[in-house]
Order: structure tokens, then sequence, then C-alpha cells
């Protein structure tokens, strides 16, 4: 996917409008390659006779490696830009999601499932550290905001895509459907996109200045606060991922063309949070948002506590309290991505790489947890998101509002 840069310069400014449409593009990437799997996991575990423990592992091996290629991926594009960085994961994502498809055995597809996942974490790394090249904190949260709108009509696409994809011809259609994004996505960076950071930093792979901004990073109070918050947020709606086909498939009963609308009107009421989220930073700012979402994180939690006490095996009784989540979602997810990178300019590579590593390993241990913990009831999902609503709310009303509008790394 080689491709000569489109005539800009380092560090080219673009205008807020293109930066969304680019963004949503690259992050669109994450929600086509776990949503669009939603409905596929139970046909998948049909056709190669799985059990659910390994069918949960296609999900949790790819946050697994999406989480640690981060590490990696970061640093290189603080070094080489990122656009090499983009073409070459994009480039890895599309033969991946392709081999995917075609595997025979359940442990093949959760193979390529992890390469996929490494491959999409260089997507996702430039496009957060993009944000920080080109604008500063709060300007940098509206744009992202405008951007995750287009992710979560991405998002509401998916699931019915799959759906119907499934119904049609079967999960491998569904996987195959990535191949095609990944393409479609490649070739427009290498024709479209320009080189974003303002200047290279040879040394940022060297061990030394590699570890002294890793400790920076780790030890920024705001940083620490951000990053938890979409950890516990995205955490609540990895579970909906994993397990809201098992549920409304398996424990509902509802085909899987039924259930990926279902699935998809989450991603509605997400986009919905994201245009609250852009109302609400100019009036309040960051933390003021986060904090006045935090009421809707608590009402989630409390519908998804009643519905583990009941067990009631109701669309809406599970929905309801899921729409609330997703709204909350909607306003600490751009904020919290751009607030834990923000304070660092001159490492948004480093930095937007650690956040999603935390954001990863909590969606990894939910994915073993939910491979064991799913019964054939409502319980453990309710349960689970629940957890997450009420720790998400812990976290904002705590270190969100003590720390997170701390000034920038020295």
């Amino acid at each position: 996917m080689a491709a000569a840069a489109p005539a800009a310069g380092p560090g080219h400014r673009l205008s807020p409008a293109f930066a969304a449409l680019v963004l949503a593009m690259l992050m669109g990437l994450q929600p086509i390659t776990t949503d669009l799997m939603l409905p596929a996991l139970p046909a998948l575990a049909a056709d190669l006779h799985a059990g659910m423990a390994p069918v949960q592992l296609t999900m949790s091996a790819l946050i697994l490696a999406f989480g640690l290629a981060q590490l990696v991926w970061g640093p290189v594009a603080d070094r080489i830009g990122r656009r090499p960085v983009l073409l070459w994961g994009l480039a890895l994502y599309t033969a991946a999601s392709l081999a995917a498809a075609l595997a025979g055995q359940v442990a093949a597809v959760v193979a390529w499932r992890a390469l996929q996942g490494a491959a999409m974490s260089a997507v996702v790394v430039c496009a957060r550290a993009m944000v920080r090249d080109l604008y500063e904190p709060q300007q940098g949260a509206m744009v992202m905001a405008r951007a995750l709108t287009g992710l979560g009509l991405v998002a509401i696409a998916s699931p019915l895509v799959a759906g119907l994809l499934v119904s049609a011809w079967g999960w491998r259609a569904a996987v195959a459907a990535m191949a095609l994004a990944g393409a479609a996505t490649g070739l427009f960076v290498a024709l479209r996109l320009p080189e974003t950071a303002p200047k290279r930093r040879p040394e940022s792979m060297a061990f030394g200045p590699l570890t002294r901004q890793l400790g920076r990073t780790l030890r920024h109070p705001g940083f620490r606060a951000w990053a938890v918050l979409v950890g516990c947020s995205y955490g609540g709606i990895y579970i909906f991922l994993a397990a809201s086909g098992f549920v409304l498939i398996g424990v509902l009963g509802m085909a899987p063309s039924r259930a990926g609308a279902v699935m998809s009107t989450c991603s509605l009421a997400y986009v919905s949070g994201t245009l609250l989220c852009r109302r609400w930073i100019p009036q309040l700012g960051l933390v003021g948002a986060v904090n006045r979402a935090a009421w809707l994180s608590a009402a989630a939690a409390l519908g998804m506590a009643a519905l583990a006490i009941t067990d009631a095996r109701s669309v809406w009784a599970m929905m309801v309290p899921v729409w609330l989540f997703a709204l909350g979602h909607g306003v600490h997810n751009p904020c919290g991505q751009t607030g834990a990178v923000a304070p660092f300019p001159q490492a948004a590579g480093l930095a937007s790489a650690l956040a999603g590593f935390v954001t990863a390993a909590v969606a990894f241990a939910i994915g073993l947890w939910l491979g064991r913990a799913l019964d054939g009831t409502m319980r453990p999902f309710a349960l689970g998101m629940g957890s997450a609503a009420g720790l998400t709310v812990l976290v904002a009303r705590t270190l969100v509002r003590r720390h997170g509008e701390r000034p920038a790394a020295a």
C-alpha cells in the first residue's frame, strides 16, 4: 500500500470537518471489527463446533493484541510519522481479515483475529494522536466528538449489515466485509491524507528517552484519571458487544437479523451522546461535561441492578439501561480520549498508546470473565454492565473532577 503522500508538509492543518471525517473513517474500523462479529458469533460456534470459551476468545484475543500492539505503534508513529504507520496497519488488517474469513478451525480464527487487532491498533493510535497534532484540547474534544458521531453511525449500521450477511451467507461473509472496509480505508489514506505530525522524534524509540517519557506519562494524574474513565466506560460497552448476541439470540430467542437491529439501537444512543457532548463542552468544559454525563451512567447502573435481581426476559428491561449507558459513553469517550493525550503534545503517539492499552486490558479481562460467566440468564450481562456503570460514575466524580484539568507535562 505504498503511495506518495498528498502535497502537504509535516504538521499540515486539516479543516475540522475533514479531520472529523478522517477520524470517523479510521476509528470506525474498531466498531466494524467488533460489531460485524456480534451476530456472527453464534453462527461461528455452530459451524466450527466450538464451545463458548473459544468463541469468546475470537473477541478477547483481538482486544488483547489491540492493546499490546499499541505500545509498539505509538512510539513508532512518533518516530516516523502517522501516515506510514496507517498504511502498513491497514494493509496488515486487510490481509488478516481475509485469512480469518477463510479459516477452518476456531483456533485459526482466534489467531487471525489477534493479528487483526494488532493491525487495527496502528490505525486507532494514529487517529487519536492526530487530534493532538492538529488541535488544542477543547477544540480537539469537539472534533473528536464530531468524529465519534460518525463512528456511531458506522456502529449503527454494522450489526444491521452483519445480521443480514450472516442470515444470507453465514459468519464468513461478515468477516470478509471487514477486509473490504480495511482496503477502502487504506485507499483513502493513500490518496487523500497528508502527514499531520509536526515533526519526527528519532529519540522516541531509544530506550532511555522512551522509558523517561513512559514514566512521565504514567505519573501524570490527569492522564490516569482520563484513561481510567475511558477504560471503565468502554468496559461496559464491551460487555454489550461481546455478550449481546448470546443474550438476544440465545436467551431471548431472536433471529440474527432482528438481533442485529436491536444491537444497532445501542449505537444510536451513543451517537445521541456524542451530540450532547458537542453541546456541553463549550458550556461546561471537558470535566463538567463528564460529570453531567455521570448522571446517565448512574441511572444505567440502577437499571442493570434491577435486571440482575429480576432476571427479566425482556428486550425493554435489557435495552433501556443499555441506552442510558451508551448516552453517557457518548460523552465520556471523546472527552476521555482527548483528555488523556492532551498533556503530551510532543509524545501524543505514546500517550495514545498507553491510554488505549488500559482500555484494551480492561476489555480483555472482561472477555475472559464472560466466557465463564454466561449461563443462559440475563444476570451476568446485567451484573457486568451495572458494575461498569457504577465504576464510571465513581471515577468521574473523584479522579476526573480532581485531576482532569491538570496542565501539560513538562
